[in-house]
């Protein structure tokens, strides 16, 4: 048995829970304006954007498995960071 349709399944769920979080966090910022719920949805955007492009690249492109991995990491880093700051910012 191949892993890879069960690697994209759950790299498909992965993403559309990603993006209703992300879609409720920005329902919350709009109705606040609070900037704490803004970096949150900057935040988790960040993470959900970077599985989708991680899935494009092992999927769609000629480069190493390796990259799509390197490419997930840095979005998912920089997309906690941000989620980290906003439970910093005011």
């Amino acid at each position: 048995m191949s892993v890879t349709p069960v690697a994209v399944g759950l790299k498909t769920i992965t993403l559309a829970l990603g993006g209703l979080i992300t879609f409720y966090a920005l329902r919350a910022y709009r109705r606040t304006g609070s900037p704490a719920l803004r970096a949150l949805t900057v935040g988790f955007g960040v993470v959900t954007l970077g599985g989708l492009l991680a899935g494009v690249v092992d999927q769609f492109s000629p480069l190493e498995p390796s990259v799509a991995l390197v490419v997930e990491s840095l979005f998912a880093t920089v997309g906690f960071a941000v989620i980290l700051y906003s439970l910093y910012v005011d």
